[in-house]
């Protein structure tokens, strides 16, 4: 697809918009309440991650308790059709606060998407040290490169996290997020299903619906 000439790339976040939440998924796996906090509850992602670290390093999870998690994780229904649809007809760059570490057993479930991620630090034991910023505000920075290489760009995510990712993009789109996140940012269309999702990028892109 093009808009205005250009070549249109599309930005999806991972985590709540393709596949669900690793880290809800570790807590109802090990029964830990207070891992279930994502990036739609708190938006200070280091605050966040300082919380998951220090939880996992009191219960002694390691990467190897998360990958069990991981690998018994399926895109969300719909998610693969929608995705497969997408790089049919565009640029497809999925931009992610995850770790490449973490999403590795999963990636052939997507049919190997480009996704760009950060990285962890681990110990002997697949114990996390720490987490590696690809870079800080990666997913704005991402969009804001494809701009000036003069691609439209068309930004989906569901968190605090995505804001900026979508502020940055030429259009940008709230895809089930929550009721307060929508609220506070009202000027970005919120979308529940994948065929709406279609439907809102056709819409943008003025293509048909082949």
């Amino acid at each position: 697809m093009t808009r205005a000439g250009k070549m249109l790339v599309v930005f999806l976040d991972l985590e709540g918009v393709l596949i669900p939440e690793i880290w809800v998924g570790l807590a109802e796996v090990t029964r830990i309440e207070e891992l279930k906090l994502t990036t739609q509850d708190i938006s200070d992602y280091d605050e966040l991650m300082k919380h998951r670290l220090k939880i996992c390093d009191l219960h002694n999870l390691t990467l190897k308790d998360i990958h069990k998690v991981v690998e018994n994780i399926e895109p969300l229904d719909g998610a693969l059709e929608f995705l497969t649809w997408l790089r049919e007809r565009n640029e497809v760059v999925i931009l992610s606060d995850t770790y490449r570490e973490f999403i590795k057993p999963l990636l052939h479930k997507l049919q190997y998407p480009t996704v760009l991620c950060h990285s962890l630090k681990l110990d002997g034991n697949c114990r996390i040290v720490d987490y590696c910023l690809r870079m800080k505000d990666q997913k704005r920075f991402a969009v804001k490169a494809f701009n000036e290489l003069k691609y439209h760009s068309i930004a989906v995510g569901d968190s605090y996290n995505d804001i900026n990712m979508l502020k940055e993009a030429n259009q940008g789109i709230l895809f089930r997020t929550t009721e307060k996140i929508a609220a506070e940012y009202p000027d970005f269309p919120v979308v529940h299903e994948y065929e709406e999702l279609r439907n809102a990028l056709e819409r943008i892109t003025g293509s048909d619906k082949n």
